[in-house]
C-alpha cells in the first residue's frame, strides 16, 4: 500500500457475519442487494475509510460517559483495574475508527496493554456499552500467534482479525474476570513479551502492532481498496 493513499474497505469481499457486525443486522440487510450485485459483477464495493496506523489523541480528563449508566460502568471498570495494579495513562480519542472512539489507557506490567473503550455519542444501543480490551504480544510465536487479545466487546469484530491474533471475546465481562481469563489465554502460548516502555508510547506501540498485523491480513484477503482521490488516512 502507498503511504499517502487512502484505503477503503471492500464490502464485496466481506463475509455475511462481518457485514452484520459492521453495520448491524438491519444495516447489513439494507446493503445486501448492492453487495450481491457487486459480487455477481466481480467488482469491488467501497465502504468505510480505514487507517493504516493506530492514532490516539490525548484528551484532558473529566467526568466521562454519555449516560449515567455508562459513567457508573466506566468508574467500576477503572476501580477494578487500579485494584489489580494497572497504571492509568489518561484518556485518548481515536479519530480514525468508527463509532467507539474514546479510550482510557492502562498498562499492567510486565506485558499487558489495556483499553477501556466507550462512545460519548453512541449512535445506537450497539455502541452504548463500555467494554475492556486486554492485549499482550507474545515472546514466542511458535504457536502461530503473535499476540493475544481478550475483549469484553459485545459485538463481533469486523473485519475479522489476522490469523496471528488469538482473539477471545468475553461479552460484557468485568475487569477482574477478564484479566484472569486473559492470563490463562496467554499461558497457553508461553509468556507475554515485556512492554518496550511503561508509558503511553509503550501502550500505543503495542496497539499499533495489532493494527499492523490486521492490516496485512486484510490486504491479503483483498479487503482494502486504494483511492488516491481521497485525503490520506495514514497517521
Amino acid at each position: 500500500m502507498l503511504a499517502g493513499v487512502s484505503v477503503r474497505l471492500n464490502l464485496a469481499a466481506l463475509t455475511p457475519e462481518e457485514l452484520a457486525a459492521l453495520f448491524g443486522e438491519d444495516g447489513a440487510q439494507l446493503r445486501l442487494p448492492e453487495v450481491s450485485r457487486a459480487r455477481l459483477e466481480k467488482r469491488a464495493l467501497p465502504g468505510p475509510v480505514l487507517s493504516r496506523s493506530f492514532e490516539a489523541q490525548p484528551l484532558e480528563d473529566r467526568p466521562w460517559g454519555a449516560t449515567p449508566e455508562q459513567t457508573r460502568a466506566l468508574g467500576s471498570h477503572d476501580a477494578q483495574l487500579r485494584a489489580a495494579g494497572a497504571t492509568p495513562l489518561g484518556v485518548f480519542y481515536l479519530p480514525l475508527v468508527s463509532e467507539v472512539r474514546h479510550v482510557r489507557a492502562y498498562l499492567l506490567e510486565p506485558d499487558l496493554a489495556i483499553s477501556l473503550r466507550w462512545s460519548e455519542t453512541p449512535e445506537s444501543s450497539r455502541t452504548a456499552e463500555a467494554y475492556l480490551e486486554f492485549l499482550s504480544l507474545l515472546r514466542d510465536r511458535a504457536s502461530g500467534s503473535a499476540c493475544v487479545l481478550s475483549s469484553g466487546n459485545p459485538r463481533a469484530v469486523a473485519p475479522s482479525p489476522s490469523e496471528e491474533v488469538d482473539l477471545h471475546q468475553h461479552s460484557s465481562m468485568g475487569a477482574e474476570d477478564l484479566l484472569a481469563a486473559h492470563r490463562q489465554h496467554v499461558l497457553r502460548h508461553g509468556r507475554g513479551q515485556k512492554l518496550v516502555t511503561a508509558d503511553a508510547a509503550g501502550w500505543m506501540r503495542t496497539w499499533q502492532t495489532l493494527h499492523t498485523l490486521n492490516f496485512a491480513a486484510w490486504s491479503r484477503r483483498g479487503l482494502l481498496l486504494e483511492e488516491p482521490g481521497l485525503p490520506g488516512t495514514g497517521g
